[in-house]
């Protein structure tokens, strides 16, 4: 949960663990989350899912600029209006097809809404025409602030990560670190202080259930 959710780096969790006289190497936290982060992801889309917390109302689609061993790629992604990431995909281009791709496995897991809220890039445009919906594109200046906000966690986690090194790796990583980031955004604004201690409780007695399953 330290490594994924905060933005630390491995040996930045050993030091906090031995602080707390757990003694391990900064490699078994790497193989930790490798192995146990996609079971918890998963479980919490599930969770999430059957509870009907994604929205099909208004969706923002947005792509950013990632260096996978100083290659540019695309990360596509997708978040409701409430800020709920819904879907993140990696790519090497960010034309028509990946466009496409992206937005069938996005419907496919989530149905279809009523609006999609996109940037300029023709792509989009495109491929929303291809699966018969580029009547719900919406575009404008600061329209689509809720996904340009939603990057900013992703970023500071890729600076302690000092970047990727491999494709599969960016997919899986963002994966996992998009359903905890679910998990625990209490969207703190929205609640008094007393609600947010409660939802915030809950979260993480949640959390260590899925630890102790």
């Amino acid at each position: 949960m330290l490594y994924i959710r905060f933005p630390l780096s491995l040996r930045n969790v050993e030091d906090l663990l031995h602080e707390r006289g757990v003694e391990i190497s900064h490699e078994t936290v790497r193989f930790w989350w490798r192995r146990f982060g996609p079971m918890f992801a998963s479980e919490i889309r599930k969770r999430r899912i059957e509870g009907m917390r994604s929205s099909q109302w208004r969706w923002h689609l947005d792509e950013m600029f990632v260096k996978i061993n100083g290659e540019r790629h695309y990360l596509w992604r997708a978040v409701d209006h409430e800020g709920e990431v819904l879907e993140s995909f990696v790519t090497k281009t960010r034309d028509k097809k990946a466009a496409l791709k992206f937005l069938r496995k996005l419907m496919k897991r989530h149905g279809c809404p009523h609006v999609f809220v996109t940037d300029k890039l023709r792509s989009y445009g495109a491929a929303l025409k291809e699966i018969g919906a580029a009547d719900r594109q919406e575009t404008g200046r600061w329209l689509n602030n809720r996904a340009e906000n939603s990057h900013l966690p992703f970023r500071r986690r890729e600076r302690a990560m000092l970047r990727f090194r491999r494709m599969r790796s960016l997919q899986k990583f963002v994966a996992v670190h998009s359903s905890v980031h679910n998990h625990f955004n209490q969207e703190r604004h929205l609640y008094s202080r007393e609600n947010f201690k409660l939802n915030r409780t809950a979260a993480l007695a949640e959390w260590r259930e899925l630890g102790a399953g």
